[in-house]
């Protein structure tokens, strides 16, 4: 055996003998358990069923000044509609008392010859909503429209409303999310605060405890170099960070049945470049500060909040002012967000999925030699 083999050899079992301690670190310590095991399983229950940006039994006031046919089966659809849930009125004063006192949150009011103006194909009906959130209000008034123009659609179809001369028939459809469920789009976000929490945050505390602890500097009278000591403390964190990815498919699969259109081998290989990055952000905070506390604080700044707030997963990076859109391309998250929406609502969109691997593939590689050079077998 030559002398290279016989090194070889011996870095091997080093690296091999620093994963093991390292795993037996993290089975010790229930912290690392609940952040790598347990808090995914509630993140996914929580966001997945807690936060929606779908709209459920709304309450609206709906004022007949002059009740009609029409009029009742307006309000008809209304009340079948599971995302309202009516209150008649006989008055706009009275609406505007219950919208004051936030006793419901959108008024339909028909005026007083809605049964003539239907016959004449020029009914107007005012929808009025508390927009005090912004969102919600654009969301209430599209349902709003979507229950009057579906009622208004039968109405012509059976001919008691007038078709106003136009022979265009407007057919909606719902590309990817066909179910129009919100889930569908946040459950394969929460995939990437699941990762970012496992590989940034856990890694980010692994070198500063053990500056903290002291066993650091035995580490420097052993052959060990720095790259066998990153990459110990890389491997267990990837195994775990790859069991939460198991976890949170799982659970988009048979808890929310959001669809995976796209090739499991390539979400596996997207994931894994991004768990890589994130892990490689960790190591580097970690080196650098040496300090738990310190590493805490950082990681959270610059990973776990832009992954939430500026990767798109709730707000749509699009409607974001041209320098907020600019300052999001630097945070790793925003191309994982998009990778994993793709991949599970649209499929193997390649234009899309390649330019985002490739990014993240860059980024792994850069933050792995930056956590490299941080780490040396140095006092200072």
């Amino acid at each position: 055996m030559t002398g290279q083999e016989l090194m070889a050899r011996s870095r091997a079992r080093r690296v091999w003998a620093l994963i093991r301690k390292e795993t037996w670190q993290i089975l010790r310590d229930p912290s690392a358990i609940a952040i790598g095991v347990v808090l995914p399983i509630v993140m996914l229950i929580l966001f997945g069923y807690g936060l929606s940006f779908d709209l459920k039994h709304l309450p609206v006031a709906v004022v007949v000044e002059h009740a009609s046919e029409e009029t009742s089966a307006v309000s008809a659809a209304l009340s079948l509609s599971s995302y309202f849930r009516v209150h008649p009125v006989n008055t706009m004063a009275e609406a505007a008392r219950l919208m004051t006192e936030h006793q419901v949150s959108a008024v339909v009011r028909f005026p007083p010859h809605f049964a003539r103006d239907v016959a004449r194909g020029e009914a107007d009906l005012l929808v009025a909503v508390n927009a005090t959130d912004a969102n919600t209000a654009r969301i209430a008034i599209s349902y709003a429209r979507g229950a009057v123009a579906t009622w208004l659609a039968r109405e012509i179809a059976e001919g008691r409303a007038a078709a106003g001369g136009s022979a265009i028939a407007i057919e909606g459809r719902l590309w990817f999310n066909e179910a129009n469920e919100s889930s569908w789009f946040l459950v394969p976000g929460l995939i990437v605060l699941i990762m970012t929490l496992i590989g940034a945050l856990l890694t980010s505390l692994v070198i500063a405890r053990e500056w903290e602890r002291g066993t650091f500097e035995a580490l420097f009278a052993t052959p060990v170099r720095p790259v066998e000591i990153l990459l110990s403390k890389t491997v267990p964190y990837f195994v775990m960070g790859m069991f939460g990815l198991v976890l949170a498919v799982a659970g988009s699969q048979f808890l929310f049945v959001v669809p995976l259109r796209g090739s499991l081998w390539l979400l596996v290989l997207v994931s894994s470049l991004y768990l890589l990055v994130a892990l490689g952000m960790g190591l580097v905070i970690s080196s650098a500060t040496k300090s738990q506390f310190l590493a805490n604080q950082i990681t959270f700044l610059v990973t776990f909040l832009p992954a939430t707030l500026l990767s798109g997963f709730i707000f749509d990076i699009r409607s974001m002012p041209w320098g907020a859109q600019i300052v999001t391309s630097i945070f790793p998250a925003r191309y994982f967000v998009s990778s994993l929406q793709t991949l599970f609502l649209a499929g193997d969109v390649w234009p899309i999925i390649l330019p985002n691997a490739l990014v993240l593939a860059g980024m792994a590689a850069l933050l792995m030699v930056m956590a490299a050079k941080a780490t040396r077998k140095r006092i200072d």
